[in-house]
């Protein structure tokens, strides 16, 4: 075991990974000589060399192209986005090839890449670099999407990610690279400084994919989160003095269905909270499953707690968040219901 932080758990998986893989190459904007605008993967073109870890033009449709070339031809490419806002140039190469790839070659060809990008706020990067997509993603069949709340889950979920044999989508909250949040903050405390890290396995550690952990059992009320909001909740469920289960997804897709539906027939009520807009986020798809699901345990509606349904507001960045008071306040309505 050692301590790391998320940035450093992220660059550790990749380091295991091309070490007992000589097919693992990483490569994206900057994430070569620099290391990576994070500094996720710093060093790694040292120890590896150019023709396994390098930088690219600033092209992320070329990126994400190349990225599928080398896939069909049996590489395993692990490139980064170098914030989850500036996929969309990639996001037709994402949908009509390395999403459709395997079925449209009826199985000759695949695509193990793992496309890694910063995601969310709290750094005051305003509209361009703050954004939460993973709706988009989850949207298209035939790709997975990871998104991890701690270093171990970071490490394990992103070895998982690169051995995987299909797509993956790894969203990194950049609001936990550089130590756990503190999710009783409304405000950051220093956002950029280096807090404490989080234990972590050493060597290839592997956190399957599919698979939700409970964070805090409780009888009351499930609190379904994801990445940032996990402490959020577990913050708000704390302050509100209430007997909450929060579950982390860690994996979007695919679904630990099983353990939220145990869940919730368990407690008959369910918050849902992510930091995406309200409108047609994952949360939606949640409150659905669960409707379907546990309709008859239910005893109070679905609450959702979410980013509001805004173009990303710099001036009112943490307004905008789910924070502990808004959540708990959703917790406190639906426990009165």
């Amino acid at each position: 075991m050692a301590r790391m932080t998320m940035i450093e758990a992220i660059r550790d998986a990749m380091d295991v990974c091309m070490g007992l893989d000589e097919n693992v190459v990483v490569f994206g904007e900057d994430v070569g000589y620099f290391g990576g605008v994070f500094r996720c993967t710093h060093g790694l073109q040292q120890k590896y060399g150019r023709s396994r870890c390098f930088d690219t033009p600033i092209s992320e449709l070329g990126i994400v192209g190349v990225a599928v070339g080398m896939a069909a031809y049996g590489l395993r490419p692990c490139v980064e986005m170098q914030f989850a806002d500036y996929v969309y140039p990639a996001y037709d190469q994402i949908v009509s090839e390395v999403a459709r790839i395997r079925y449209r070659s009826a199985g000759q060809f695949t695509c193990p890449i793992v496309i890694r990008m910063p995601t969310g706020g709290g750094i005051f990067g305003g509209q361009t670099h703050s954004q939460s997509p993973e709706a988009l993603f989850t949207h298209v069949a035939g790709l997975k999407v990871v998104v991890p709340s701690n270093p171990q889950d970071a490490k394990g979920l992103l070895i998982a990610s690169i051995e995987d044999p299909d797509p993956v989508i790894f969203l990194e909250p950049k609001r936990l690279y550089n130590g756990p949040f503190d999710g009783h903050h409304d405000r950051p405390v220093t956002p950029w400084s280096k807090h404490e890290s989080g234990e972590v396995e050493a060597g290839r550690t592997v956190t399957p994919l599919g698979k939700a952990v409970v964070r805090r059992a409780g009888s009351a009320v499930t609190v379904l989160a994801y990445g940032t909001m996990v402490h959020v909740a577990l913050a708000a469920a704390e302050d509100a003095g209430i007997d909450a289960e929060v579950i982390d997804l860690r994996t979007l897709v695919p679904l630990d269905l099983d353990a939220i539906v145990a869940s919730v027939r368990k407690t008959g009520r369910c918050v849902v909270v992510h930091e995406a807009t309200l409108t047609s986020g994952f949360g939606a798809e949640l409150a659905a499953l669960v409707q379907e699901h546990c309709f008859h345990s239910l005893e109070a509606p679905i609450a959702r707690v979410t980013g509001w349904d805004t173009p990303y507001p710099h001036a009112q960045e943490w307004d905008y968040f789910p924070g502990p008071a808004r959540v708990g306040r959703a917790l406190i309505e639906t426990m009165e219901a």
